[in-house]
C-alpha cells in the first residue's frame, strides 16, 4: 500500500511570530468581517483586508506585510485556522487574505517597477489590455514515487512545478498524479499604463498579472482597475541573466477615473478660471492647436471643441446613453497638413492614441479575440485603441488606406460607444466611449473640382455619416495665400535654427527671443491646455437653454427646408444626426467658459461650424441643392432619380426586345438629359445591385419584368 507523505514548503504557525498578532486582529478588530464571510463562505472564498485598518491596530505588523507579505499573509491563513467560530468547521473554513488600500508610497508607476519591488507588496493602476480564459492551476500536487509507489502531497508556492526533493526509499524519481492533485482557477491578465499619465510621445508600459479563485473573471479588457499584489521575477530562459517581471494578484478594484487621473493643483485651477473668462479665449484656444501651422483656423476650432467634448447623458428609462463624443473628418491633399493637426492634438489631448494607415487592424482600432503565447496557446481577449482610449480621444491618420473589414469595426464604436466581440465561443461588449479624429486623402491623390467630394473619398457613406463634422482640406493655387504659407514656414524655420543658438549659449537679444515665442508658441501652453480639458471634462456639464434651444431649432427647420421642391422629389438636407452633432458642439462651447448653461452664442458657434462642414461636402453640383444623401447613403437624390429612369427605360423596351441594346438605353437616357457616361456608370451600379443582368455584351434584360 502507498503511503501519503505531506512535504510543507512554509514555516508552520508555531514558529511564525505574526501568527498570534494576526489571531488578535481578526478576534478583535476584525470580527465582523470575519463573520460576514463565514455566512457567505464558500461562494465568496476571499476575506478583504483595509491596510489602513490593520496599521491602525499594529503598525509593525503591517509595515513587516508590505517588505515580508509571504510569510505574514501565511500567519494571517494560518489565524485564521486559530480563532473561534462555532457556526462553521475550521477544516472547511479556509479563506483567502486579500489586502487592498496600501500606503501612497507603495502605490507605484507601471514604468517605475523595479528590482528593488521583488517580493515586496505594492499597488499598479492601469487599463486591462489582454486576457485569457480560466486555466487550472495546480495548488497541491500529487507525487507518486516511481520506485516503491509512496505519495507526497507537495503544496505550489511557485510559478514553476516544486517535486519532492527526494522518496523515503532514496529514489528521485516522480511523476504527477493530476487526478490527487487539487488545482484551482487561475487567470492571466496584461495591464497597460493609463494613457492619462503619459506625457508627449512616451510609450505606455505594460505588465502581467496572475490572479486567482474567486478573482478570476472580474474584469474584462478596457477596464480601469487598480490592483494589489506581490511582483515576482521569472526567469525567461536558463542561463540568462534577464529575468520577466509579474504581479502576483491579492486584490482587484476598478476605477471609473479617466480624466480625474490628471493632476491639477490649485495654481493651475485658478489660471484656468483665469482663461475661462477672457474673451478671447476661443482664438487663444485656436492659436494654441499647431501654431507652426499656417491658417486653417476653423479646422483647429474643431479640434478645440473635440477635445473639451460634449455632455454624456444618462436617461431616466436607463437605456442606451447619448454620447458627448465629438468625432471630426479631415479629408485633403497631400501636404495640406492633416497629419499635422492629428498629432498636435495628440500632444495636447489629456487620453489620446495615435494609429495611422497600414499598420492598424481591426484588433489594433477595437478588440479582438487571439490565441497567442500570452494565454498559454488558449484564446485571449485583447482590447484595441478605441477601448484602451475610452474617455479619450484616437487620432485615425490615413483612415483611407486602413482594410475595409477594420474600417467596419468602427460603426458601432462612434455611435454605440461599444464594441461586440464574438469569436471563439467569446461573446462579449467592450466600452468604446471614444472621440476619433481621423485624416484621409482623395482616392486618387488630388480633388477634382468638377466632382463632388464625396465621391472622390474612398470611405463608406456609411462610415462617413457618423462623424459630426466633415472638412475638405485643398491645395489650391493662390499667390498671395501661397506666399503668406511660405513667409510662415520660413520664418518658423528662423526662430528654431535661433532658437537652437540661444540654447548652446549664444546671446540673443530679449526682443528677438520674445518674437519667437509670438510666433511659434501656443497661446496656452500644452500641457496647461490638457489639465484645462480635464478639469472642464470633470466639472462642467452644460444645459440648454431656452434661447439657445430655439437658435438651434430654428436652424435645423430651416436646413429641412432647404430640401423642398415644387417637383416633389424633395432632397434631405439635413437629418437627426446633425441636430445632436449641434448640442455637443455647442456644450463643448461652453465647457471652454466653464459655463453651466449653453448660451446662445454657443449655439451659434456650433451653427457655424457645421454649416461650413457641410457647405462644401453635401452640395448637389447639378442643382445646387444641399443633399444629405451624398453622405449618409453615398447616392444623392438626383442620382437616384437617374437610376430609376435608367431601370424603368431598360423595363419598358425589354417588353419589344428579348434583350435590350446598350446604345438604344444611352439614346433614350439623352431625352432626360443623362450623359453616355453616366448611363454606363449607373448601368454598372443596376448591375451590382442585382437590378439588371447582361445575358450577352452589349445587352440588358431586368431580374424582373414587374
Amino acid at each position: 500500500m502507498p503511503v501519503e507523505v505531506e512535504e510543507t514548503q512554509t514555516t508552520s504557525s508555531s514558529q511564525n511570530p505574526f501568527t498570534a498578532r494576526f489571531k488578535q486582529f481578526f478576534e478583535s478588530a476584525f470580527i465582523k468581517n470575519v463573520n460576514e464571510l463565514v455566512k457567505a463562505y464558500p461562494k465568496k472564498q476571499s476575506l478583504e483586508v483595509d491596510f489602513k485598518i490593520l496599521e491602525k491596530f499594529d503598525y509593525e505588523l503591517a509595515d513587516e506585510l508590505l517588505d515580508n507579505p509571504d510569510a505574514v499573509l501565511q500567519a494571517a491563513e494560518d489565524a485564521i485556522q486559530l480563532i473561534e467560530i462555532p457556526s462553521i468547521a475550521l477544516e472547511e473554513f479556509k479563506p483567502i487574505i486579500r489586502v487592498y488600500n496600501l500606503p501612497a508610497d507603495r502605490e507605484i508607476l507601471l514604468r517605475d517597477i523595479g528590482s528593488e519591488h521583488a517580493n515586496k507588496l505594492i499597488a499598479v493602476e492601469g487599463i486591462v489590455k489582454q486576457l485569457t480564459d480560466i486555466m487550472p492551476r495546480l495548488k497541491t500536487g500529487a507525487f507518486n514515487c516511481n520506485r516503491c509507489g509512496t505519495i507526497q502531497m507537495i503544496k505550489q508556492t511557485k510559478d514553476a512545478v516544486i517535486t519532492p526533493s527526494v522518496c523515503e526509499c532514496k529514489a528521485r524519481d516522480f511523476s504527477l498524479m493530476a487526478n490527487d492533485s487539487a488545482f484551482i482557477d487561475s487567470q492571466k491578465l496584461q495591464i497597460q499604463e493609463s494613457l492619462e499619465k503619459l506625457r508627449g510621445n512616451e510609450q505606455p508600459t505594460n505588465l502581467d498579472m496572475v490572479t486567482t479563485d474567486d478573482f478570476v473573471n472580474k474584469v474584462t479588457a478596457g477596464d480601469k482597475i487598480k490592483i494589489t499584489g506581490v511582483l515576482r521575477l521569472k526567469q525567461e530562459k536558463k542561463d540568462k541573466l534577464i529575468f520577466k517581471r509579474f504581479l502576483d494578484v491579492l486584490h482587484i478594484e476598478e476605477t471609473a477615473r479617466d480624466f480625474e487621473e490628471v493632476e491639477i493643483n490649485e495654481e493651475e485651477i485658478n489660471q484656468i478660471k483665469e482663461f475661462a473668462v477672457d474673451p478671447k479665449i476661443y482664438d487663444k484656444l485656436i492659436k494654441s492647436v499647431a501654431p507652426n501651422i499656417y491658417g486653417h483656423e476653423i479646422v483647429k476650432e474643431s479640434v478645440i471643441l473635440q477635445l473639451f467634448g460634449g455632455v454624456k447623458k444618462m436617461l431616466p428609462d436607463g437605456g442606451q446613453p447619448l454620447r458627448g463624443n465629438i468625432h471630426v473628418l479631415l479629408v485633403g491633399d497631400p501636404g495640406v497638413a492633416k497629419s499635422a493637426i492629428l498629432q498636435a492634438s495628440h500632444m495636447i489631448a489629456p487620453k489620446s492614441i495615435y494609429v495611422a494607415g497600414k499598420g492598424t487592424t481591426s484588433a489594433g482600432l477595437t478588440a479582438t479575440a487571439v490565441k497567442d503565447e500570452f494565454g498559454e496557446g488558449s484564446w485571449t481577449l485583447k482590447a484595441g485603441a478605441l477601448v484602451l482610449a475610452s474617455g479619450g480621444t484616437v487620432m485615425a491618420d490615413e483612415l483611407d488606406k486602413m482594410d475595409k473589414e477594420d474600417r467596419s469595426s468602427l460603426h458601432e464604436a462612434m455611435e454605440q460607444g461599444m464594441v461586440s466581440i464574438a469569436k471563439a465561443g467569446i461573446v462579449t461588449r467592450f466600452k468604446t466611449d471614444t472621440s476619433i479624429l481621423a485624416a484621409a486623402n482623395p482616392k486618387f491623390s488630388r480633388f477634382d473640382k468638377t466632382s463632388n467630394v464625396l465621391m472622390q473619398i474612398d470611405l463608406p457613406s456609411t462610415l462617413i455619416s457618423r462623424f459630426d463634422l466633415f472638412f475638405v482640406i485643398k491645395d489650391e493655387l493662390d499667390r498671395v495665400k501661397d506666399s503668406q504659407i511660405s513667409m510662415h514656414i520660413l520664418k518658423t524655420h528662423q526662430a528654431g535654427e535661433i532658437y537652437s543658438q540661444h540654447k548652446k549659449g549664444k546671446t540673443i537679444a530679449k526682443e528677438v527671443l520674445k518674437e519667437i515665442e509670438d510666433r511659434v508658441m501656443p497661446a496656452i501652453n500644452s500641457e496647461l491646455l490638457g489639465k484645462y480639458i480635464s478639469y472642464t471634462r470633470q466639472n462642467v456639464f452644460p444645459v440648454l437653454t431656452q434661447e439657445s434651444i430655439q437658435e438651434l431649432n430654428e436652424f435645423y427647420v430651416n436646413l429641412r427646408e432647404r430640401g423642398k421642391s415644387e417637383d416633389g422629389e424633395s432632397t434631405y438636407a439635413a437629418t437627426h444626426r446633425q441636430l445632436e452633432g449641434l448640442v455637443r458642439l455647442s456644450e463643448a462651447s461652453a465647457r471652454i467658459r466653464l459655463s453651466d448653461k449653453v448660451e446662445i452664442e454657443d449655439a451659434r458657434r456650433a451653427i457655424r461650424l457645421v454649416e461650413t462642414s457641410l457647405a462644401e461636402v453635401i452640395t448637389d453640383p447639378k442643382t445646387g441643392k444641399w443633399d444629405i444623401d451624398y453622405m449618409t447613403s453615398g447616392q444623392p437624390q438626383t442620382m437616384r432619380a437617374q437610376i430609376k429612369t435608367i431601370l424603368n427605360i431598360v423595363k419598358e423596351q425589354s417588353k419589344e426586345f428579348d434583350s435590350v441594346p446598350i446604345e438604344s438605353v444611352i439614346e433614350s437616357a439623352a431625352e432626360h438629359d443623362i450623359s453616355k457616361d453616366e448611363v454606363r456608370d449607373l448601368i454598372e451600379k443596376l448591375q451590382k445591385n442585382g437590378d439588371l443582368y447582361s445575358p450577352k455584351p452589349g445587352h440588358l434584360k431586368p431580374t424582373s419584368k414587374e
